[in-house]
Protein backbone atom coordinates (compact mmCIF):
# COMPACT_ATOMS: atom_id res chain seq x y z
CA UNK A 1 0.00 0.00 0.00
CA UNK A 2 1.31 3.50 -1.39
CA UNK A 3 2.62 5.60 1.98
CA UNK A 4 -0.24 8.62 1.08
CA UNK A 5 -3.33 5.94 1.33
CA UNK A 6 -1.73 4.52 4.53
CA UNK A 7 -1.49 8.37 6.06
CA UNK A 8 -5.00 9.35 4.87
CA UNK A 9 -6.27 6.25 6.65
CA UNK A 10 -4.63 6.78 9.67
CA UNK A 11 -5.87 10.21 9.76
CA UNK A 12 -9.07 9.80 9.36
CA UNK A 13 -11.22 11.55 11.95
CA UNK A 14 -13.86 9.84 13.93
CA UNK A 15 -12.69 6.32 13.42
CA UNK A 16 -14.19 3.37 15.66
CA UNK A 17 -12.07 0.06 15.79
CA UNK A 18 -13.30 -3.19 16.30
CA UNK A 19 -16.24 -2.71 18.01
CA UNK A 20 -18.11 -5.29 19.26
CA UNK A 21 -20.76 -7.01 17.92
CA UNK A 22 -23.74 -6.15 20.11
CA UNK A 23 -22.06 -2.00 19.75
CA UNK A 24 -22.49 -2.63 16.41
CA UNK A 25 -25.60 -4.10 16.21
CA UNK A 26 -26.89 -0.72 18.27
CA UNK A 27 -24.90 1.46 15.38
CA UNK A 28 -27.29 -0.40 12.99
CA UNK A 29 -30.22 0.38 14.70
CA UNK A 30 -29.18 3.85 16.12
CA UNK A 31 -28.49 4.39 12.08
CA UNK A 32 -31.53 3.49 10.70
CA UNK A 33 -29.05 0.88 8.56
CA UNK A 34 -31.96 -1.64 9.40
CA UNK A 35 -35.01 -2.22 11.74
CA UNK A 36 -35.05 -4.88 14.17
CA UNK A 37 -37.52 -8.15 13.30
CA UNK A 38 -40.03 -9.64 15.30
CA UNK A 39 -37.60 -12.66 15.88
CA UNK A 40 -34.84 -10.11 16.51
CA UNK A 41 -32.65 -10.27 13.35
CA UNK A 42 -31.89 -7.31 11.44
CA UNK A 43 -33.60 -6.75 8.50
CA UNK A 44 -32.24 -4.38 5.82
CA UNK A 45 -33.17 -4.15 1.90
CA UNK A 46 -31.11 -2.32 -0.73
CA UNK A 47 -31.79 -0.32 -3.96
CA UNK A 48 -32.84 -2.36 -7.22
CA UNK A 49 -29.35 -2.38 -8.24
CA UNK A 50 -28.00 -3.72 -5.37
CA UNK A 51 -29.79 -7.01 -4.92
CA UNK A 52 -27.30 -9.35 -6.27
CA UNK A 53 -23.71 -9.16 -7.20
CA UNK A 54 -22.79 -6.64 -10.69
CA UNK A 55 -19.65 -8.44 -12.40
CA UNK A 56 -19.91 -6.23 -15.26
CA UNK A 57 -19.02 -3.58 -12.47
CA UNK A 58 -16.32 -5.65 -11.05
CA UNK A 59 -12.96 -5.00 -12.14
CA UNK A 60 -9.17 -5.21 -11.91
CA UNK A 61 -6.43 -2.98 -12.37
CA UNK A 62 -3.86 -4.17 -14.89
CA UNK A 63 -0.79 -3.54 -14.06
CA UNK A 64 2.52 -4.58 -15.59
CA UNK A 65 3.69 -6.54 -12.85
CA UNK A 66 0.68 -9.16 -12.63
CA UNK A 67 -1.02 -8.81 -15.99
CA UNK A 68 0.77 -12.59 -16.83
CA UNK A 69 -0.82 -13.80 -14.19
CA UNK A 70 -4.37 -13.03 -15.06
CA UNK A 71 -6.70 -14.45 -17.45
CA UNK A 72 -7.63 -11.53 -19.47
CA UNK A 73 -9.55 -13.48 -21.94
CA UNK A 74 -11.60 -14.42 -19.46
CA UNK A 75 -15.00 -12.15 -19.62
CA UNK A 76 -15.25 -11.93 -15.91
CA UNK A 77 -11.59 -10.63 -15.84
CA UNK A 78 -12.59 -7.08 -16.37
CA UNK A 79 -9.46 -4.53 -16.65
CA UNK A 80 -8.86 -1.05 -15.53
CA UNK A 81 -5.83 0.87 -15.68
CA UNK A 82 -4.03 2.28 -12.42
CA UNK A 83 -4.93 5.64 -13.14
CA UNK A 84 -8.83 5.01 -13.15
CA UNK A 85 -8.56 3.31 -9.59
CA UNK A 86 -6.58 5.98 -8.61
CA UNK A 87 -9.77 7.89 -8.98
CA UNK A 88 -11.61 5.74 -7.39
CA UNK A 89 -9.52 5.65 -4.15
CA UNK A 90 -9.76 9.51 -4.46
CA UNK A 91 -13.21 8.91 -4.42
CA UNK A 92 -13.50 6.48 -1.72
CA UNK A 93 -10.98 8.62 0.63
CA UNK A 94 -12.52 11.91 0.54
CA UNK A 95 -16.05 10.37 1.21
CA UNK A 96 -14.62 8.21 4.42
CA UNK A 97 -13.07 11.86 5.20
CA UNK A 98 -16.47 13.08 5.03
CA UNK A 99 -18.38 10.53 6.79
CA UNK A 100 -19.86 11.56 10.50
CA UNK A 101 -18.19 7.84 11.77
CA UNK A 102 -15.83 5.55 10.10
CA UNK A 103 -15.68 1.78 10.78
CA UNK A 104 -12.41 0.10 10.85
CA UNK A 105 -12.16 -4.03 10.86
CA UNK A 106 -8.87 -6.03 11.20
CA UNK A 107 -9.83 -9.61 10.65
CA UNK A 108 -8.58 -12.27 8.63
CA UNK A 109 -9.30 -14.60 5.83
CA UNK A 110 -8.70 -18.27 6.24
CA UNK A 111 -8.93 -20.53 10.08
CA UNK A 112 -5.34 -22.10 9.23
CA UNK A 113 -2.78 -19.52 11.06
CA UNK A 114 -0.27 -20.66 8.67
CA UNK A 115 -1.88 -19.04 5.57
CA UNK A 116 -4.65 -16.73 6.66
CA UNK A 117 -4.82 -13.06 4.98
CA UNK A 118 -5.24 -10.13 7.21
CA UNK A 119 -7.88 -7.70 5.89
CA UNK A 120 -8.94 -4.55 7.09
CA UNK A 121 -12.50 -3.22 6.22
CA UNK A 122 -12.86 0.78 6.57
CA UNK A 123 -16.57 1.44 6.20
CA UNK A 124 -19.07 4.45 6.57
CA UNK A 125 -21.69 1.93 7.13
CA UNK A 126 -22.12 -0.13 10.79
CA UNK A 127 -24.10 -2.92 8.86
CA UNK A 128 -21.21 -3.56 6.33
CA UNK A 129 -19.07 -3.19 9.28
CA UNK A 130 -21.37 -6.14 11.17
CA UNK A 131 -20.93 -7.79 8.23
CA UNK A 132 -17.34 -8.50 7.94
CA UNK A 133 -16.79 -9.33 11.52
CA UNK A 134 -20.11 -12.49 10.40
CA UNK A 135 -17.92 -13.41 7.26
CA UNK A 136 -14.56 -12.46 8.20
CA UNK A 137 -12.30 -14.39 10.91
CA UNK A 138 -10.70 -12.83 13.96
CA UNK A 139 -6.98 -12.50 14.05
CA UNK A 140 -5.39 -16.05 14.92
CA UNK A 141 -4.17 -16.32 18.67
CA UNK A 142 -0.88 -16.90 18.05
CA UNK A 143 -1.00 -14.02 15.10
CA UNK A 144 -0.64 -14.68 11.33
CA UNK A 145 1.65 -17.21 9.64
CA UNK A 146 4.68 -15.88 7.44
CA UNK A 147 2.45 -16.95 4.38
CA UNK A 148 0.91 -13.38 4.28
CA UNK A 149 2.38 -12.09 7.73
CA UNK A 150 2.32 -7.77 7.65
CA UNK A 151 1.19 -8.14 4.35
CA UNK A 152 -2.81 -7.18 4.73
CA UNK A 153 -5.33 -6.57 2.13
CA UNK A 154 -7.17 -3.25 2.66
CA UNK A 155 -10.92 -2.73 1.29
CA UNK A 156 -12.63 0.93 1.34
CA UNK A 157 -16.38 0.07 1.13
CA UNK A 158 -19.17 3.08 0.36
CA UNK A 159 -22.10 0.96 -0.49
CA UNK A 160 -24.87 3.88 -0.41
CA UNK A 161 -22.71 6.36 -2.21
CA UNK A 162 -22.82 7.01 -6.29
CA UNK A 163 -20.00 7.62 -8.63
CA UNK A 164 -20.08 11.26 -10.63
CA UNK A 165 -21.00 9.13 -14.48
CA UNK A 166 -19.06 12.09 -16.18
CA UNK A 167 -16.01 11.74 -14.26
CA UNK A 168 -15.59 8.11 -14.93
CA UNK A 169 -16.76 8.65 -18.87
CA UNK A 170 -14.52 6.38 -20.91
CA UNK A 171 -13.13 4.57 -17.97
CA UNK A 172 -15.95 2.54 -16.41
CA UNK A 173 -19.26 0.70 -18.55
CA UNK A 174 -21.68 2.39 -19.61
CA UNK A 175 -25.06 1.51 -18.28
CA UNK A 176 -27.47 0.13 -20.54
CA UNK A 177 -30.09 1.22 -18.41
CA UNK A 178 -29.62 4.67 -17.86
CA UNK A 179 -27.02 5.04 -20.95
CA UNK A 180 -24.61 6.78 -18.65
CA UNK A 181 -21.20 5.61 -17.38
CA UNK A 182 -21.96 3.44 -14.22
CA UNK A 183 -22.65 4.69 -10.57
CA UNK A 184 -21.19 1.99 -9.39
CA UNK A 185 -17.62 0.06 -9.10
CA UNK A 186 -16.14 -2.76 -7.09
CA UNK A 187 -12.43 -2.91 -8.34
CA UNK A 188 -9.19 -4.61 -6.63
CA UNK A 189 -5.66 -3.97 -7.22
CA UNK A 190 -3.74 -7.17 -6.47
CA UNK A 191 -0.34 -5.35 -6.40
CA UNK A 192 -0.97 -2.42 -4.25
CA UNK A 193 -3.47 -4.91 -1.95
CA UNK A 194 -6.38 -2.34 -2.63
CA UNK A 195 -9.70 -2.56 -3.06
CA UNK A 196 -12.67 -0.49 -3.30
CA UNK A 197 -16.59 -0.70 -3.20
CA UNK A 198 -18.97 2.64 -4.32
CA UNK A 199 -22.56 2.20 -4.84
CA UNK A 200 -22.87 -1.65 -4.27
CA UNK A 201 -25.02 -2.07 -1.20
CA UNK A 202 -25.12 -6.20 -1.92
CA UNK A 203 -23.06 -7.42 1.42
CA UNK A 204 -22.49 -10.22 -0.99
CA UNK A 205 -20.40 -8.11 -2.57
CA UNK A 206 -17.77 -7.70 -0.01
CA UNK A 207 -17.49 -11.51 0.76
CA UNK A 208 -17.19 -12.05 -2.48
CA UNK A 209 -14.34 -9.84 -2.88
CA UNK A 210 -12.47 -10.95 -0.75
CA UNK A 211 -12.88 -14.63 -2.08
CA UNK A 212 -11.41 -13.14 -5.43
CA UNK A 213 -8.60 -12.01 -3.49
CA UNK A 214 -7.71 -15.11 -2.18
CA UNK A 215 -8.40 -16.43 -5.13
CA UNK A 216 -5.31 -14.62 -6.43
CA UNK A 217 -3.06 -15.19 -4.22
CA UNK A 218 -3.28 -18.33 -2.61
CA UNK A 219 -2.13 -20.37 -5.53
CA UNK A 220 1.14 -18.67 -5.77
CA UNK A 221 1.60 -20.01 -1.94
CA UNK A 222 0.89 -23.83 -2.87
CA UNK A 223 -3.00 -23.71 -1.77
CA UNK A 224 -6.01 -24.28 -4.01
CA UNK A 225 -9.21 -22.02 -3.31
CA UNK A 226 -12.37 -23.79 -4.26
CA UNK A 227 -15.58 -22.44 -4.00
CA UNK A 228 -16.94 -25.10 -1.96
CA UNK A 229 -18.75 -26.37 1.20
CA UNK A 230 -17.13 -28.61 3.16
CA UNK A 231 -17.79 -31.07 6.41
CA UNK A 232 -16.48 -34.01 8.26
CA UNK A 233 -17.82 -37.10 9.16
CA UNK A 234 -17.32 -39.10 12.51
CA UNK A 235 -14.66 -40.72 11.23
CA UNK A 236 -12.77 -37.67 10.47
CA UNK A 237 -13.70 -38.27 6.44
CA UNK A 238 -13.85 -34.99 4.91
CA UNK A 239 -16.56 -34.12 1.89
CA UNK A 240 -15.91 -31.04 -0.35
CA UNK A 241 -19.20 -29.70 -2.23
CA UNK A 242 -18.61 -27.32 -5.14
CA UNK A 243 -21.39 -25.32 -7.13
CA UNK A 244 -22.13 -22.16 -7.75
CA UNK A 245 -24.84 -20.13 -6.17
CA UNK A 246 -28.34 -22.11 -5.88
CA UNK A 247 -26.80 -25.24 -6.55
CA UNK A 248 -27.30 -26.14 -2.69
CA UNK A 249 -23.99 -26.01 -1.37
CA UNK A 250 -25.18 -24.26 2.42
CA UNK A 251 -28.26 -26.52 2.52
CA UNK A 252 -26.91 -29.81 1.72
CA UNK A 253 -23.72 -29.21 3.63
CA UNK A 254 -25.32 -28.27 7.18
CA UNK A 255 -25.75 -32.37 8.10
CA UNK A 256 -26.68 -33.08 11.59
CA UNK A 257 -24.67 -36.42 10.85
CA UNK A 258 -21.37 -34.45 9.89
CA UNK A 259 -19.20 -31.52 11.19
CA UNK A 260 -19.78 -27.93 9.55
CA UNK A 261 -16.77 -26.69 8.33
CA UNK A 262 -18.21 -23.71 6.12
CA UNK A 263 -20.78 -23.61 3.53
CA UNK A 264 -19.32 -21.94 0.51
CA UNK A 265 -15.27 -20.77 0.45
CA UNK A 266 -12.36 -23.24 1.47
CA UNK A 267 -8.27 -23.64 1.00
CA UNK A 268 -6.99 -26.90 0.11
CA UNK A 269 -3.51 -27.25 1.50
CA UNK A 270 -0.82 -29.79 1.91
CA UNK A 271 -1.99 -29.66 5.49
CA UNK A 272 -5.56 -30.45 4.50
CA UNK A 273 -8.40 -28.56 3.85
CA UNK A 274 -9.89 -24.73 5.97
CA UNK A 275 -12.51 -22.66 5.89
CA UNK A 276 -11.81 -19.05 5.02
CA UNK A 277 -15.01 -17.62 6.50
CA UNK A 278 -16.76 -16.92 9.91
CA UNK A 279 -20.14 -17.30 9.16
CA UNK A 280 -22.58 -18.29 6.04
CA UNK A 281 -24.56 -16.31 3.75
CA UNK A 282 -27.57 -18.43 2.81
CA UNK A 283 -29.84 -17.69 0.27
CA UNK A 284 -33.74 -17.69 1.84
CA UNK A 285 -35.74 -17.56 -0.74
CA UNK A 286 -38.43 -20.56 -0.12
CA UNK A 287 -36.30 -21.74 3.10
CA UNK A 288 -38.11 -24.28 4.34
CA UNK A 289 -37.81 -25.08 8.41
CA UNK A 290 -39.12 -28.73 7.95
CA UNK A 291 -36.15 -29.83 4.84
CA UNK A 292 -33.13 -27.17 6.06
CA UNK A 293 -33.95 -26.76 9.94
CA UNK A 294 -30.20 -25.65 10.81
CA UNK A 295 -30.44 -22.87 8.42
CA UNK A 296 -33.64 -21.98 9.48
CA UNK A 297 -32.95 -21.70 13.08
CA UNK A 298 -30.02 -19.68 12.77
CA UNK A 299 -31.54 -16.84 10.86
CA UNK A 300 -34.94 -17.11 12.38
CA UNK A 301 -34.29 -18.23 16.29
CA UNK A 302 -35.97 -16.01 18.73
CA UNK A 303 -33.50 -14.01 20.76
CA UNK A 304 -33.55 -10.42 22.05
CA UNK A 305 -32.41 -7.93 18.84
CA UNK A 306 -29.29 -6.90 21.09
CA UNK A 307 -27.84 -9.61 20.81
CA UNK A 308 -29.14 -11.76 18.06
CA UNK A 309 -26.79 -10.68 15.02
CA UNK A 310 -28.43 -12.34 12.04
CA UNK A 311 -28.76 -10.16 9.07
CA UNK A 312 -31.79 -11.08 6.27
CA UNK A 313 -31.36 -8.91 3.70
CA UNK A 314 -33.62 -8.18 1.19
CA UNK A 315 -36.65 -10.65 2.04
CA UNK A 316 -40.20 -9.94 2.45
CA UNK A 317 -41.46 -9.02 5.65
CA UNK A 318 -44.90 -8.53 6.70
CA UNK A 319 -45.63 -5.65 9.01
CA UNK A 320 -46.22 -7.80 11.93
CA UNK A 321 -41.92 -8.33 12.02
CA UNK A 322 -42.50 -10.99 10.42
CA UNK A 323 -41.33 -13.25 6.52
CA UNK A 324 -42.72 -14.28 4.01
CA UNK A 325 -39.42 -16.28 2.33
CA UNK A 326 -41.87 -17.22 -0.53
CA UNK A 327 -42.30 -13.86 -1.56
CA UNK A 328 -40.04 -13.19 -4.22
CA UNK A 329 -41.41 -9.48 -5.23
CA UNK A 330 -38.38 -7.89 -4.02
CA UNK A 331 -35.69 -10.36 -5.70
CA UNK A 332 -35.16 -14.14 -5.53
CA UNK A 333 -31.86 -13.56 -4.23
CA UNK A 334 -32.77 -12.65 -0.48
CA UNK A 335 -29.88 -13.63 1.96
CA UNK A 336 -29.03 -14.64 5.33
CA UNK A 337 -26.07 -14.07 7.24
CA UNK A 338 -24.85 -15.49 10.22
CA UNK A 339 -22.35 -16.58 12.87
CA UNK A 340 -21.12 -20.38 11.73
CA UNK A 341 -21.07 -21.00 15.62
CA UNK A 342 -24.80 -20.78 16.30
CA UNK A 343 -25.13 -23.82 14.26
CA UNK A 344 -25.49 -27.22 16.03
CA UNK A 345 -22.89 -29.09 14.64
CA UNK A 346 -20.59 -26.78 13.48
CA UNK A 347 -16.50 -27.71 14.06
CA UNK A 348 -15.55 -24.72 16.07
CA UNK A 349 -11.89 -24.52 14.68
CA UNK A 350 -12.82 -25.47 10.77
CA UNK A 351 -9.55 -27.02 9.40
CA UNK A 352 -9.74 -30.58 8.86
CA UNK A 353 -7.31 -33.41 6.79
CA UNK A 354 -7.52 -34.00 3.02
CA UNK A 355 -11.00 -34.85 1.05
CA UNK A 356 -12.09 -38.59 0.44
CA UNK A 357 -15.23 -37.32 -1.59
CA UNK A 358 -15.62 -34.51 -3.90
CA UNK A 359 -19.21 -33.56 -4.67
CA UNK A 360 -19.66 -31.44 -8.22
CA UNK A 361 -23.36 -29.92 -7.42
CA UNK A 362 -25.41 -28.46 -10.32
CA UNK A 363 -28.98 -27.27 -10.97
CA UNK A 364 -29.70 -28.64 -14.63
CA UNK A 365 -32.98 -26.69 -15.63
CA UNK A 366 -33.17 -29.22 -18.64
CA UNK A 367 -33.81 -31.79 -16.13
CA UNK A 368 -31.70 -34.46 -18.39
CA UNK A 369 -28.95 -35.09 -15.87
CA UNK A 370 -29.11 -38.04 -13.29
CA UNK A 371 -29.54 -37.45 -9.28
CA UNK A 372 -26.12 -38.64 -8.70
CA UNK A 373 -23.50 -40.30 -11.00
CA UNK A 374 -20.20 -41.23 -10.45
CA UNK A 375 -16.78 -39.87 -12.34
CA UNK A 376 -13.81 -41.07 -13.42
CA UNK A 377 -10.25 -39.03 -12.42
CA UNK A 378 -10.58 -37.39 -16.20
CA UNK A 379 -14.52 -37.00 -16.06
CA UNK A 380 -13.63 -35.41 -12.79
CA UNK A 381 -11.09 -32.73 -14.46
CA UNK A 382 -13.35 -32.16 -17.27
CA UNK A 383 -16.18 -31.38 -15.39
CA UNK A 384 -14.25 -28.59 -13.06
CA UNK A 385 -13.52 -27.22 -16.04
CA UNK A 386 -16.43 -26.90 -17.57
CA UNK A 387 -18.27 -25.97 -13.98
CA UNK A 388 -22.07 -26.57 -15.66
CA UNK A 389 -25.19 -25.36 -14.15
CA UNK A 390 -28.65 -23.50 -14.86
CA UNK A 391 -28.19 -20.25 -14.01
CA UNK A 392 -30.78 -19.40 -11.30
CA UNK A 393 -33.15 -15.97 -10.76
CA UNK A 394 -31.52 -13.49 -8.74
CA UNK A 395 -27.75 -14.29 -7.75
CA UNK A 396 -26.90 -11.57 -10.55
CA UNK A 397 -29.02 -8.67 -11.63
CA UNK A 398 -30.59 -8.93 -15.15
CA UNK A 399 -31.16 -12.98 -14.98
CA UNK A 400 -34.99 -13.84 -14.60
CA UNK A 401 -35.09 -17.45 -16.43
CA UNK A 402 -32.68 -20.12 -15.44
CA UNK A 403 -30.42 -20.26 -18.69
CA UNK A 404 -27.30 -23.09 -19.36
CA UNK A 405 -24.17 -21.91 -18.17
CA UNK A 406 -20.40 -22.93 -17.77
CA UNK A 407 -18.62 -21.18 -15.21
CA UNK A 408 -14.82 -22.87 -14.71
CA UNK A 409 -14.15 -23.81 -11.26
CA UNK A 410 -17.77 -23.46 -10.23
CA UNK A 411 -16.61 -20.11 -9.66
CA UNK A 412 -15.00 -18.14 -12.50
CA UNK A 413 -15.98 -14.82 -11.50
CA UNK A 414 -14.30 -15.56 -8.28
CA UNK A 415 -10.75 -16.91 -10.21
CA UNK A 416 -8.71 -13.88 -11.60
CA UNK A 417 -5.65 -16.33 -12.37
CA UNK A 418 -5.22 -18.22 -15.41
CA UNK A 419 -6.96 -21.63 -15.74
CA UNK A 420 -3.98 -23.95 -15.34
CA UNK A 421 -2.87 -22.71 -12.08
CA UNK A 422 -6.10 -23.91 -10.59
CA UNK A 423 -6.55 -27.42 -12.68
CA UNK A 424 -3.20 -28.67 -12.38
CA UNK A 425 -3.37 -28.21 -8.69
CA UNK A 426 -6.68 -29.50 -8.29
CA UNK A 427 -5.33 -32.68 -10.74
CA UNK A 428 -2.05 -33.26 -8.44
CA UNK A 429 -4.06 -33.22 -5.57
CA UNK A 430 -6.62 -35.74 -6.33
CA UNK A 431 -4.12 -38.36 -7.34
CA UNK A 432 -2.24 -37.72 -4.47
CA UNK A 433 -5.26 -38.12 -1.93
CA UNK A 434 -7.00 -40.39 -3.91
CA UNK A 435 -10.27 -38.61 -3.85
CA UNK A 436 -13.64 -40.07 -5.31
CA UNK A 437 -15.65 -37.42 -6.98
CA UNK A 438 -19.52 -37.61 -8.10
CA UNK A 439 -22.08 -35.58 -9.83
CA UNK A 440 -25.17 -34.46 -8.25
CA UNK A 441 -28.39 -32.80 -10.13
CA UNK A 442 -29.86 -30.30 -7.52
CA UNK A 443 -32.13 -29.12 -10.23
CA UNK A 444 -35.14 -31.07 -12.45
CA UNK A 445 -36.65 -34.29 -13.14
CA UNK A 446 -39.23 -35.64 -15.32
CA UNK A 447 -38.80 -31.96 -17.81
CA UNK A 448 -37.14 -29.07 -18.22
CA UNK A 449 -37.86 -25.91 -16.04
CA UNK A 450 -41.56 -24.71 -16.50
CA UNK A 451 -42.42 -28.67 -17.22
CA UNK A 452 -40.80 -31.10 -14.62
CA UNK A 453 -40.58 -30.21 -11.13
CA UNK A 454 -37.09 -29.77 -8.66
CA UNK A 455 -35.39 -32.24 -6.89
CA UNK A 456 -36.51 -33.11 -4.00
CA UNK A 457 -34.07 -32.30 -1.61
CA UNK A 458 -34.74 -35.43 0.82
CA UNK A 459 -33.67 -37.59 -2.34
CA UNK A 460 -30.80 -35.31 -2.51
CA UNK A 461 -29.53 -36.00 0.87
CA UNK A 462 -30.17 -39.98 1.01
CA UNK A 463 -27.99 -39.79 -2.75
CA UNK A 464 -25.52 -37.60 -1.37
CA UNK A 465 -25.75 -39.77 2.26
CA UNK A 466 -25.18 -43.17 0.23
CA UNK A 467 -22.01 -41.30 -1.61
CA UNK A 468 -20.30 -40.35 1.33
CA UNK A 469 -20.98 -42.93 3.71
CA UNK A 470 -19.77 -45.32 1.27
CA UNK A 471 -22.90 -47.19 0.19
CA UNK A 472 -22.55 -46.40 -3.59
CA UNK A 473 -19.30 -48.98 -3.58
CA UNK A 474 -20.87 -52.07 -4.11
CA UNK A 475 -23.46 -51.14 -6.39
CA UNK A 476 -22.75 -51.37 -10.31
CA UNK A 477 -22.96 -48.27 -12.44
CA UNK A 478 -24.04 -47.66 -16.05
CA UNK A 479 -22.52 -45.13 -18.03
CA UNK A 480 -25.01 -42.67 -19.36
CA UNK A 481 -25.13 -43.13 -23.41
CA UNK A 482 -24.76 -38.91 -23.87
CA UNK A 483 -23.21 -37.32 -20.97
CA UNK A 484 -20.48 -40.78 -20.29
CA UNK A 485 -20.97 -40.44 -16.23
CA UNK A 486 -21.92 -43.67 -14.78
CA UNK A 487 -24.91 -44.03 -12.90
CA UNK A 488 -25.77 -46.25 -10.09
CA UNK A 489 -28.30 -48.85 -11.21
CA UNK A 490 -29.43 -48.93 -7.14
CA UNK A 491 -29.14 -47.01 -3.88
CA UNK A 492 -29.52 -48.92 -0.93
CA UNK A 493 -32.57 -47.62 0.94
CA UNK A 494 -34.21 -46.16 -2.17
CA UNK A 495 -37.87 -47.45 -2.43
CA UNK A 496 -37.80 -46.55 -6.60
CA UNK A 497 -34.79 -47.12 -8.34
CA UNK A 498 -36.19 -46.07 -11.45
CA UNK A 499 -35.41 -42.51 -11.21
CA UNK A 500 -31.57 -42.57 -11.26
CA UNK A 501 -32.27 -42.68 -14.74
CA UNK A 502 -33.37 -39.46 -16.14
CA UNK A 503 -35.28 -40.83 -18.79
CA UNK A 504 -37.49 -42.91 -16.64
CA UNK A 505 -38.79 -39.55 -15.86
CA UNK A 506 -40.20 -38.23 -18.57
CA UNK A 507 -43.42 -39.01 -20.43
CA UNK A 508 -41.95 -38.80 -23.35
CA UNK A 509 -38.61 -40.42 -23.71
CA UNK A 510 -37.94 -38.53 -27.50
CA UNK A 511 -38.45 -35.29 -25.88
CA UNK A 512 -35.94 -36.08 -23.22
CA UNK A 513 -33.08 -37.19 -26.14
CA UNK A 514 -33.94 -34.00 -27.99
CA UNK A 515 -33.44 -32.44 -24.52
CA UNK A 516 -30.49 -34.13 -23.75
CA UNK A 517 -28.69 -33.74 -26.80
CA UNK A 518 -28.92 -29.97 -26.73
CA UNK A 519 -27.28 -29.91 -23.98
CA UNK A 520 -24.61 -31.90 -25.13
CA UNK A 521 -23.95 -30.10 -28.34
CA UNK A 522 -23.56 -26.83 -25.90
CA UNK A 523 -21.24 -28.87 -23.46
CA UNK A 524 -19.08 -29.79 -26.96
CA UNK A 525 -19.70 -26.03 -28.57
CA UNK A 526 -18.64 -24.26 -25.27
CA UNK A 527 -15.59 -26.72 -24.72
CA UNK A 528 -13.95 -26.91 -28.11
CA UNK A 529 -14.06 -22.97 -27.96
CA UNK A 530 -12.70 -22.80 -24.61
CA UNK A 531 -10.00 -25.21 -23.90
CA UNK A 532 -7.17 -26.48 -25.92
CA UNK A 533 -4.04 -28.81 -25.47
CA UNK A 534 -5.78 -30.73 -22.93
CA UNK A 535 -5.14 -34.76 -22.59
CA UNK A 536 -7.24 -36.51 -24.57
CA UNK A 537 -8.55 -38.69 -22.14
CA UNK A 538 -10.21 -35.39 -21.14
CA UNK A 539 -11.34 -34.02 -24.12
CA UNK A 540 -13.31 -37.82 -24.73
CA UNK A 541 -14.92 -36.72 -20.98
CA UNK A 542 -17.16 -34.33 -22.94
CA UNK A 543 -21.08 -35.39 -23.90
CA UNK A 544 -21.93 -36.58 -27.23
CA UNK A 545 -25.36 -35.75 -28.85
CA UNK A 546 -27.45 -38.58 -29.56
CA UNK A 547 -27.21 -38.02 -33.34
CA UNK A 548 -23.47 -38.13 -33.20
CA UNK A 549 -22.92 -41.12 -31.81
CA UNK A 550 -21.35 -44.21 -33.39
Amino acid sequence: MQKSVLNSLLNLKNIKQDLSREDLIQAVISRREAIASANGALATWTFEESTGRSPADTVIVRNPESEKDIDWQAANNIPITPNTFEMLLEDALELLQEADTVFLTKRALGAAPKWALPINVYTDKALASLFTTTMFRPIPDGGFGDVFKDQPFTLLALPDHKLDPNRYTGRLRIDPKTKQTSTMCVAMDFDRRLGVVIGSAYLGTIKKLGFTVMNYYLPAKGILPIHCAANEGENGDVALMLGLSGTGKTTLSADPRRKLLGDDEHGWSDEGVANFEYGCYAKLINLSKEKEPDIYEAVFHEEDWRTHGAIVENAFMLPNGKFNLDDERLTPNSRGAYLLSVLANVKPIPVAGHPTTIVFLTADANGVLPPIAKLTKAQAMFWFLMGYTSKLAGTERGVVDPKSTFSRFFGAPFMPRNPSDYADMLGEKMTTFNSEVYLVNTGWSGGPFGEGKRMDITLTRHLLDAALSGKLKDVQFTPDPIFKVFVPDSCPGLEDNSILKPKNTWADPQKFDERASKLAAEFSDYFHKTFSGLADEIRQACPTPKALQP
